[in-house]
C-alpha cells in the first residue's frame, strides 16, 4: 500500500486545507455566530406574533442555514476521514483505504459544487428559475433543435435534483416546438441557469432534408427567477390583455376540448406569456401571471441598473453572430461556449444535460469580469 496511501494521504490533506481555507475565506464561522443570534430570537417571548417580522428572520434563518450547513459538514467529514485514513494505513487495512479512496473523489465533486455555488451572489440567485425556449427563423429545424434545448434543460435539472414542471407547451408544426416555459424548482435554480440565457446555434446534417445537406439552426432561452409574493411588481389590469385559447400541447383531457390556455400580454413592454398546463382557466391565469411578474421584475432591474455586464443578458436577434453556445454534429463534433472559450467534444452527453462544466465556467468568467470592473 506504500505510494498509493502516500498519494491519498496528500490528496486528502491538501483537500482538507483548501476546504477550510475557502470556510474560513468566506466566513462561515460569522455566519454561524449570526445563524446562532437569529435562532434565540426565534425562542423569544411574543417573536411570533409579529408575522412579518419573524417570516422575514426565519427566511434569513433559512438563506444561512444552507449556506453553513454544507461547508460544516464537508470539513467535518474530511477530517474525519483523514483521522480514519491514518489509522487504516496503521493497521495496514487496504479495505478501508480504498473506500476512503473512492470517497475522496466523491469530497472533491462536494467541494467543486460549494465553491463555484459562492460565485452567486445575487438577490434572486437562489430561486426557482422559469425557462423559456424559443425556435428561431427555420421552421421545423430550428423547431426541432428548440425541442432538443428544452429537453436538454430537463435532463440536467432532473440529474440535479431538481423538480420540473410544464407551464406553457406550443407544439411546432410537424416536429419539435415553437416555443415551451418550464418552472425549475430547487436551490440556486436561477443562480446556476442565468448562464443559459441568450442564443443557441445547432449545426448538423438535417434529419428532415432528404438531400442529407447541413444545416445550421438556432433557439433561444430566456430564463428569470421566481419572485416571491411579498416582492411588489406593479402590474396595472388595464394594461394587460388577455387571450383564451384551446390547449394545444400533448396530454390531458380537456387539450383541445376547452378554452382553458391563457395568453397575457403586457402592452406597455410588449412582454407576451401564456400557460396551458393547468386544468382550469383560472389556475392558468394565475400561472401565466407568475411568470409575468418575474419577467417585469427582471425588466425592472436591469433598466435600473447603470451597467449590463452580462451578456447572456442582452437581448438579441435569433441568428447569425449573437449566439452564447455552438453545438456542432458536422463536420466535427464540438460544443463551444463563446463567452468563455469552454468546451467539449462530448455533444450528446451535453444535449442529456451534462451541462456543468458550462455552467461552472461561465460563474468563473463572470467573477472574474466583475472584479476587473472593481
Amino acid at each position: 500500500m506504500g505510494i498509493e496511501t502516500t498519494d491519498l494521504l496528500k490528496k486528502i490533506v491538501l483537500l482538507e486545507k483548501k476546504a477550510k481555507d475557502t470556510y474560513d475565506g468566506i466566513g462561515i464561522a460569522a455566519k454561524k455566530r449570526e445563524l446562532e443570534k437569529l435562532e434565540k430570537m426565534t425562542y423569544s417571548e411574543g417573536f411570533w406574533n409579529d408575522k412579518e417580522n419573524s417570516a422575514a428572520i426565519n427566511k434569513e434563518l433559512s438563506a444561512l442555514k444552507k449556506k453553513v450547513e454544507p461547508w460544516d459538514s464537508i470539513v467535518s467529514d474530511l477530517q474525519d476521514s483523514h483521522e480514519l485514513l491514518n489509522i487504516a494505513i496503521e493497521e495496514d487495512d487496504s479495505q478501508v483505504v480504498s473506500e476512503i479512496s473512492d470517497q475522496i473523489i466523491k469530497f472533491e465533486e462536494r467541494f467543486e459544487i460549494l465553491e463555484n455555488l459562492e460565485l452567486l451572489s445575487g438577490e434572486d440567485d437562489f430561486n426557482n428559475a422559469f425557462v423559456t425556449v424559443h425556435a428561431g427563423a427555420g421552421g421545423t429545424e430550428s423547431q426541432d433543435w428548440a425541442l432538443m434545448l428544452l429537453r436538454m434543460y430537463i435532463r440536467w435539472a432532473e440529474k440535479s435534483g431538481y423538480n420540473v414542471e410544464t407551464i406553457d407547451y406550443m407544439a411546432g408544426d410537424e416536429a419539435g416546438i415553437k416555443q415551451a416555459t418550464i418552472i425549475i424548482k430547487g436551490d440556486y435554480a436561477f443562480g446556476l441557469l442565468n448562464c443559459e440565457m441568450g442564443v443557441h446555434r445547432l449545426v448538423r446534417i438535417s434529419p428532415f432534408d432528404s438531400n442529407k445537406r447541413r444545416h445550421t439552426s438556432f433557439a433561444s432561452v430566456e430564463v428569470h427567477p421566481e419572485i416571491s409574493e411579498d416582492i411588489d411588481v406593479d402590474i396595472v389590469e388595464s394594461d394587460l390583455r388577455i387571450d383564451t385559447y384551446r390547449a394545444s400541447g400533448a396530454g390531458g383531457q380537456h387539450v383541445n376540448t376547452t378554452d382553458s390556455a391563457v395568453r397575457i400580454t403586457h402592452v406597455p413592454s410588449g412582454i407576451v406569456v401564456s400557460c396551458q398546463n393547468e386544468r382550469s382557466q383560472h389556475k392558468n391565469k394565475a400561472s401565466a401571471m407568475k411568470v409575468l411578474k418575474s419577467k417585469l421584475y427582471e425588466k425592472q432591474k436591469a433598466e435600473m441598473r447603470e451597467k449590463f455586464d452580462e451578456k447572456a443578458g442582452e437581448k438579441k436577434d435569433i441568428a447569425w453572430g449573437s449566439q452564447i453556445r455552438s453545438y456542432v454534429f458536422q463536420p466535427y463534433t464540438m460544443v463551444k461556449d463563446h463567452r468563455t472559450g469552454e468546451e467539449t467534444g462530448s455533444v450528446e452527453h451535453v444535449l442529456d444535460g451534462e451541462l456543468i462544466k458550462f455552467i461552472y465556467a461561465y460563474l468563473r468568467f463572470r467573477n472574474v469580469q466583475k472584479c476587473e470592473d472593481e
